[in-house]
């Protein structure tokens, strides 16, 4: 898998891959979240490539106290290759040479099969809650 910055013609593959893989929901607009992502810190919106077809993605960012990885997916026909932990690699070091000292990620709670994949990576479960107001209606 070749991973590389997001380029605009990547969009419409993008969001068909996040959509297959549950990551859309009714509330956020894709295609805003792309937009608004390219906007602050574009270097760290990755995608995964494999004989030419998008296949993964990651969008991270640093705040100066964490980072933070949102959109990770990869396609179902290749998941159980590393492809996710290749990409969370690169994103962990990416994160790290910019002087982020901790990486979140937030899962669905529901979904068992991810966290698995988080804590295989050695993501541990942190004592806090996280809390949600929207600022900005998609739709």
């Amino acid at each position: 898998m070749e991973l590389r910055q997001f380029r605009a013609t990547d969009e419409p593959a993008l969001v068909r891959l996040w959509a297959e893989c549950g990551l859309t929901r009714r509330w956020n607009d894709p295609h805003l979240d792309v937009l608004r992502k390219l906007s602050v810190q574009p270097e760290l919106f990755l995608v995964g490539t494999l004989d030419g077809q998008l296949i993964a993605s990651a969008m991270a960012g640093f705040d100066g106290h964490r980072g933070w990885v949102n959109y990770l997916a990869v396609a179902e026909a290749h998941r159980g290759k590393g492809y996710g932990r290749l990409l969370m690699q690169r994103i962990e070091g990416d994160l790290e040479a910019v002087g982020c000292p901790k990486v979140n990620v937030q899962i669905r709670a529901a979904n068992a099969a991810v966290v698995a994949f988080y804590e295989k990576l050695g993501y541990a479960r942190d004592q806090t809650i996280v809390l949600g107001k929207r600022l900005i209606p998609d739709a």
